[in-house]
């Protein structure tokens, strides 16, 4: 039977005041250990933390986006749920 240790990268819109509000975005990594910042892309480029995730034995089995409120079509954020068994 497999044991694993789970964790989450969160992936949000900065929401900094502009005319490109909505176009930095903000990687977090959290885990048993805490959360990390792993950066901000100055566009929706979610592929470099996931690789990086990757490298760490990390998979992604789950992803969930959130729009703002009035405007379905604006990502506001997402969120993936990761794994990885424990030794």
């Amino acid at each position: 039977m497999t044991t694993w240790e789970y964790a989450r990268l969160e992936y949000r819109a900065a929401g900094t005041f502009g005319g490109d509000q909505f176009m930095d975005w903000n990687a977090t990594f959290h885990h048993a250990e805490g959360a990390e910042r792993w950066g901000t892309d100055e566009r929706f480029n979610d592929m470099r933390h996931l690789n990086r995730a990757g490298g760490a034995g990390w998979e992604c089995y789950n992803r969930a986006a959130t729009y703002f409120s009035n405007e379905p079509h604006r990502l506001h954020g997402v969120t993936y749920s990761l794994r990885r068994p424990t030794a």
